[in-house]
């Protein structure tokens, strides 16, 4: 992994982990030990799955650029997918408050995605190597007219 894919990674991470903090606190408060739990495993849901997906998208476009957006679009549906399984697993669970786990999932990944958006938004990309420039200029004046 990169620099600025760590950066990245870690802009989204932060601030998911403040809200999921945030959260294990209020619903604790509010809805006891199981309320507190259901925090810790919505955070840890976001964390897992849009962590991973960051890092597969990362990995995709370094190394197949072509497939970046079709991968981007099959991340998200994959994402998706995952979260609902894991909803229709524990639907009915008495080891976590739902309403506290479903508020803080929907509360980390709306954090998660705004925070990597604020990243990919602030990041410097190069849309010029700046290596390759320099080259077709040194074989341009080097090539007879």
């Amino acid at each position: 992994m990169q620099s600025n894919d760590a950066r990245l990674l870690l802009h989204a991470l932060v601030p998911t982990l403040a809200i999921g903090a945030v959260a294990v606190a209020v619903s604790g408060a509010v809805a006891g030990v199981t309320g507190a739990i259901g925090a810790v495993v919505g955070t840890v849901l976001v964390v897992l799955v849009m962590g991973a997906g960051l890092v597969v998208l990362q990995q995709t476009a370094r190394k197949l650029p072509q497939l970046f957006q079709m991968m981007g679009l099959l991340l998200y549906t994959v994402q998706i997918l995952l979260v609902a399984v894991f909803m229709i697993t524990f639907k009915d669970t008495t080891l976590f408050d739902t309403k506290a786990f479903a508020f803080t999932l929907l509360g980390a990944t709306l954090v998660w995605i705004a925070a990597q958006t604020r990243g990919h938004m602030k990041e410097k990309i190069l849309y010029v190597n700046p290596d390759s420039a320099d080259t077709k200029k040194a074989e341009t004046a080097g090539s007879p007219t």
